[in-house]
């Protein structure tokens, strides 16, 4: 099966194409909102002698992260898959970002840190040992103070762009080469329709009250 993975949860955007589970051609760029995603994408499917047309499935990092390129990816993905039939999986960038981060040789108990705004972090806990990534606690949002009692009961922090101002820890971006491989192992599949991305805040917004329409009566005069 081929599949095309786009992750743009960071700063970092990346694709990648995988033949029947192995990445055969990627693409990364530190370019935030002005990446060409489109140019990437009909890139690296050049590199890997591929048309549009073979492409059977598309994975695509749901965050959490950067609202503008997770919406970006998105929508392509579901452009891609209304046009061609293409199958759909959404991945979690977290789980993406302790992925890479064991691709970068990091081992031992591992939180994936990354930015909520507000003062606050989404955070998930892992293993990384020799056999892979064993996930220990699901995405959360938690406070500064949280996080740094992770890392007092030594958890090692890992997250996109780490190290900041505000936490130490290693750098390990998601990228589409760490969600196509957690793509591989996919039995589930989504509509287009079902692709959101990953925000774990509560809705607060109030629904505006349609406008009044000067020329009926007021029911209250």
């Amino acid at each position: 099966m081929i599949l095309l993975a786009i992750e743009c949860s960071s700063d970092e955007r990346s694709v990648a194409v995988a033949r029947d589970g192995e990445v055969i051609a990627s693409d990364t760029r530190r370019s935030g909102r002005s990446t060409p995603l489109l140019g990437m994408i009909e890139g690296i499917l050049q590199a890997a002698h591929l048309d549009r047309s073979e492409v059977e499935a598309l994975a695509v990092g749901l965050g959490p992260g950067s609202y503008t390129g997770i919406r970006g990816s998105i929508a392509v993905a579901q452009g891609w898959s209304l046009a061609t039939g293409a199958r759909l999986v959404g991945i979690d960038s977290s789980a993406a970002c302790a992925h890479r981060a064991h691709r970068l040789d990091v081992r031992g108990l591992v939180a994936i840190v990354i930015d909520a705004q507000r003062g606050e972090w989404y955070v998930a806990t892992h293993k990384l040992d020799e056999d892979g990534v064993h996930a220990l606690s699901p995405l959360r949002i938690a406070t500064r103070a949280e996080v740094e009692e992770l890392a007092h009961a030594g958890f090692q922090l890992a997250g996109p762009d780490l190290p900041t101002p505000l936490l130490a820890g290693r750098t390990a971006n998601p990228d589409a080469t760490s969600v196509a491989m957690l793509a591989r192992d996919c039995r589930t599949w989504v509509r287009p329709e079902q692709l959101e991305p990953i925000y774990l805040r509560p809705t607060t917004f109030v629904k505006a009250p349609p406008p009044r329409n000067p020329q009926s009566p007021d029911p209250n005069p």
